[in-house]
């Protein structure tokens, strides 16, 4: 009932509104974002590499309906990958394809697409397709498959509660494409996703052995110890090398588990989102995880 409310909360203007102009859940947000520039989110990358941390930078903002808004989000994409290459950061990106123009057309998102993969490719660095809500996974999909057949360094995003994933699966192996396994993140109807945590979690661990033992460098994105332990046994009895995937974990998120994963010597990148649009972000971190919650309610108050 609480998630189902704040997802609900994630798309409702007025709460946003009241959100993002009230100074003391602008300040909590920092805890999740790294910042409202990319200026802002290097900093963060600087400190996180430090610590043994390579990055995914994402620029936040979706579902935008005018071709000027689609061509600012290329820009600012194709900015991070240039300061990527400036500075010698460790990190890559992950884009949203309704923030290139889905929703407008299909051909000025995949002509977006193609001007960030094309750079990425120059620079020699990875770019993950994010994915949304469920009317967008079959473009997403069938866009990160097309993407593949020119672009080596580019993946996707498969969400663990969708009764389809498994199949998606099984395309992205066979055709060697790079990707994050995640539970899923957005409200959706019994009639295509698991509602239960149980069932959305064995769909998890299932999707999750098929990339350890045959994906191509795969990214097991959880906090779930449960599931970090699981991938932990599943890749030491299968003689899979540590060297061959990577958990990924949110930005301030479980740092504690982020650094002790590190010190045992497996690959743990932070999945950094910074702009200005983080409302929605921030409320999809509290419907996942009640503790996210607890802290942003808690220091609110205190401001």
């Amino acid at each position: 009932m609480l998630k189902d409310t704040l997802l609900y909360l994630a798309q409702n203007q007025r709460m946003r509104d009241f959100v993002v102009q009230n100074p003391a859940t602008r300040g909590v947000s920092r805890r999740f974002v790294a910042g409202e520039t990319l200026e802002d989110a290097v900093q963060a990358v600087r400190i996180l590499n430090q610590k043994g941390n390579p990055v995914a930078l994402d620029f936040l903002g979706e579902n935008v309906f005018q071709e000027s808004e689609a061509r600012e989000a290329t820009q600012n994409y194709t900015a991070a990958l240039n300061l990527i290459k400036q500075t010698g950061i460790d990190a890559n990106i992950s884009i949203k394809l309704t923030a290139l123009g889905l929703d407008i057309s299909q051909d000025l998102c995949e002509e977006n697409l193609r001007s960030i993969l094309d750079l990425a490719r120059e620079y020699g660095i990875f770019v993950c397709i994010d994915m949304e809500a469920s009317n967008y996974t079959e473009q997403t999909v069938a866009m990160a498959l097309k993407a593949r057949e020119q672009y080596e360094q580019v993946g996707t995003v498969i969400q663990s509660y969708l009764y389809r994933s498994k199949a998606d699966i099984e395309k992205l192996i066979e055709h060697n494409v790079r990707v994050r396994i995640v539970k899923g993140a957005y409200k959706e109807p019994p009639s295509i996703a698991y509602q239960n945590k149980k069932d959305v979690d064995e769909s998890y661990i299932e999707i999750m052995k098929m990339l350890l033992s045959r994906g191509n460098f795969p990214a097991i994105a959880s906090h779930d110890e449960n599931i970090i332990n699981g991938a932990r046994t599943y890749v030491r009895d299968h003689g899979i090398s540590p060297a061959s995937f990577e958990f990924q974990m949110l930005y301030g998120i479980r740092r504690d588990l982020q650094e002790r994963l590190v010190r045992e010597g497996y690959n743990v990148r932070v999945y950094v989102p910074y702009g200005s649009q983080w409302y929605p972000y921030l409320m999809r971190r509290m419907a996942e995880r009640p503790a996210n919650l607890i802290f942003v309610v808690s220091n609110s108050m205190r401001g």
